[in-house]
């Protein structure tokens, strides 16, 4: 009797296409959050009261940071944005092979890990600053921006899960 082998690698089937493009919705989503977050973060200043002084994001690393991780986050996502609209618009993947799956995956991890961090630095600074002093745009700003980065680190976690789902299979 012959010996029924069954593919379990990922194929350009119809079936991928609405998980294709759920991905695709995902990358968007990041990529809108992550734009308004970097507006937001790049453009935060404020004068101080006392001093006249004015008061940059890039005064405190902590939003230093939190640029660089939005930055990073948002030159991913392009590049996998475009990827995504080639898979969807084509049916075929950039990078094919198990290859292409094991990178989606594991960036997508590393990314969203990368990100999730700049958005609790920017958290954790924005209380600090905030202790003791009535709110402020400087301060709402910040945690906006911060928010933002957090939304856009639950997208790019939900496009890593999505990723999981079509790493091949190996039969041990």
């Amino acid at each position: 009797m012959p010996e029924t082998v069954v593919n379990t690698t990922p194929s350009n089937s119809s079936t991928a296409s609405p998980s294709r493009t759920v991905l695709l919705l995902m990358r968007v989503l990041t990529f809108v959050f992550l734009l308004i977050a970097l507006i937001l973060i790049a453009t935060l200043k404020q004068t101080d009261a006392d001093t006249e002084e004015q008061i940059k994001f890039s005064d405190f690393y902590g939003y230093r940071y939190m640029l660089a991780t939005i930055i990073i986050g948002f030159a991913y996502n392009l590049l996998q944005m475009a990827f995504s609209i080639f898979t969807v618009v084509s049916g075929n993947r950039v990078l094919s092979g198990d290859g292409g799956y094991l990178f989606d995956f594991f960036a997508d991890k590393m990314i969203s890990y990368f990100m999730i961090s700049g958005s609790a630095a920017g958290f954790g600074l924005t209380v600090e600053l905030g202790r003791g002093v009535p709110s402020n745009s400087f301060i709402d700003k910040a945690n906006a921006a911060a928010s933002l980065l957090l939304i856009g680190f639950v997208f790019t976690a939900i496009a890593s899960t999505i990723t999981s789902f079509a790493l091949p299979k190996k039969a041990n």
